[in-house]
């Protein structure tokens, strides 16, 4: 028996564990059955999402029905930590009689440590595992400087992905074919598992799961978007963007279809900022690139910087202002809109989460640990990897850091990028009925008007500005 382990790659195409778990599929072959390991402990610690977990779990019984649909049965063991799973594992190989276990390579250090714990307690039973990349167009290690080394910066890092890709190039698999006939598929809800600790487990309806959801958006954002998506990206109240995160980050779809059908729409790949689809493309490189640093850095899975000596940064911990930024009572509009966006849906914009992270970071000088923590307690599309990138190069500790440059003005960056207000009114419900002219300073008109219903400004911008730059002279000094 071979089993095939899913964790974040919930999908029957292009998936390197699946594809070598079934192989040619022939009739002498041994046979296939699938795992998928709940952990509802260490997902708490990690701070996941409920709107996430609910999205995976919902993900969890679709793949569970499609697999059953191929003759692949798809066993679901809850374990509440990671430190439980190789005994648990190593207990339903022997169950099975499995002889070798596949999985898509994590990049997580706590994952990477349950994984060698895996490796450990199956070797004892003689089973071996195969670890193969699913979560990466090309695999940490192998976009390396001229020294032999990973990249630390990302637009060298981005030239150099362009080349090995053009280099190795890529094979998109399709779904294995069945392997006997279809069995039946007990649905989560009906399992003995399911409890008020383990969450809700049906689908939200504003995120549909499966991978024909998946794929759907991203031809229609290459059909309707991509060739705009530099011009568009930016604006929240625009649909602009793919809203493909969700997918990526559970493994619904992988990021080489993604490359592959940006190929397609396009007939090649985009080689520099001048052409075509590169914006979007780049942004996929990004998410490489954080993934890449996750790997190279393990300290960046343990709430460290990226760059060691910002450890020492006098970083605030108002547990009262950091509230009122969680909770979108800031006085700035683009920051309230924004957060009540996200507490509402489980998702925000990337240009938004740029403005609210610099404001809870160099407006409010809050250490970024705590925005990090929130957006993962919040997000439906969590992923370490890429929101600790984010809020790290926000902060001024991360990669590409630039403290002195990258501290946002919150209003004028809601004048750019929300000039009519049409988002701030749609989540701020105070100013719903407020001017185009006033929407991004409303506090002088709300008085003219007699009303107090929206909190006047935490701070003063163009002194929290200052107290931030001085706070990395400071640290340079020393």
């Amino acid at each position: 028996m071979r089993l095939v382990w899913f964790r974040n790659d919930l999908r029957l195409a292009d998936n390197p564990a699946l594809r070598s778990c079934c192989g040619n599929a022939g009739a002498d072959e041994e046979p296939v059955a699938a795992l998928f390991v709940i952990s509802p402990t260490q997902w708490r610690q990690h701070k996941m999402a409920p709107i996430r977990q609910r999205f995976i779990l919902a993900q969890v019984d679709a793949l569970g029905l499609e697999l059953a649909a191929l003759g692949i049965e798809l066993h679901l063991l809850r374990v509440e930590t990671f430190a439980e799973t190789p005994a648990a594992l190593a207990s339903l190989c022997r169950e099975l009689g499995v002889t070798r276990l596949y999985a898509n390579q994590a990049i997580e250090l706590d994952e990477q440590r349950r994984d060698h714990g895996v490796t450990a307690a199956l070797a004892e039973q003689e089973v071996s595992c195969h670890w193969l990349n699913g979560c990466c167009v090309l695999p940490p290690g192998r976009v390396l400087t001229g020294s032999r080394e990973m990249f630390k910066v990302f637009t060298p890092f981005s030239r150099a992905w362009l080349k090995a890709l053009d280099e190795d190039g890529f094979v998109i698999h399709r779904a294995p074919a069945p392997r006997g006939d279809s069995l039946p598929w007990q649905p989560l809800a009906e399992r003995d598992f399911v409890d008020e600790a383990l969450g809700e487990t049906t689908p939200d309806p504003r995120w549909p799961v499966g991978e024909a959801e998946a794929l759907r958006r991203l031809h229609a954002f290459l059909d309707q978007g991509v060739l705009d998506y530099g011009e568009t990206r930016d604006f929240p109240a625009m649909a602009g963007t793919s809203v493909l995160s969700p997918y990526l980050a559970a493994g619904i779809i992988s990021p080489r279809q993604c490359v592959a059908a940006l190929q397609q729409r396009l007939g090649g790949r985009p080689q520099s900022k001048a052409q075509p689809g590169f914006v979007w493309l780049n942004e996929l490189i990004w998410r490489e690139f954080y993934r890449h640093l996750l790997v190279l850095i393990p300290t960046l899975s343990m709430n460290r910087p990226f760059k060691p000596e910002t450890a020492a940064l006098p970083w605030s911990w108002d547990p009262d202002a950091f509230a009122a930024w969680c909770e979108g009572r800031t006085g700035y509009p683009i920051v309230d809109a924004a957060m009540r966006c996200l507490n509402a849906t489980g998702w925000m914009h990337n240009r938004l989460r740029m403005i609210v992270a610099s404001f809870l970071t160099k407006d409010l000088h809050i250490h970024w640990r705590l925005g990090e923590d929130y957006f993962m307690s919040r997000l439906i599309d969590g992923d370490l990897a890429a929101n600790n990138g984010g809020w790290q190069w926000a902060a001024g500790t991360g990669a590409d850091a630039a403290p002195y440059f990258r501290v946002f003005n919150p209003t004028t960056q809601g004048q750019r990028f929300d000039p009519q207000g049409d988002f701030i009114r749609t989540w701020v419900s105070e100013l719903a009925d407020m001017p185009a002219t006033y929407v991004h300073q409303p506090h002088d008109w709300l008085r003219l008007k007699g009303r107090q219903d929206y909190p006047a400004p935490m701070v003063d911008h163009a002194v929290a500005r200052v107290r931030a730059i001085e706070m990395f002279r400071d640290l340079e000094k020393k």
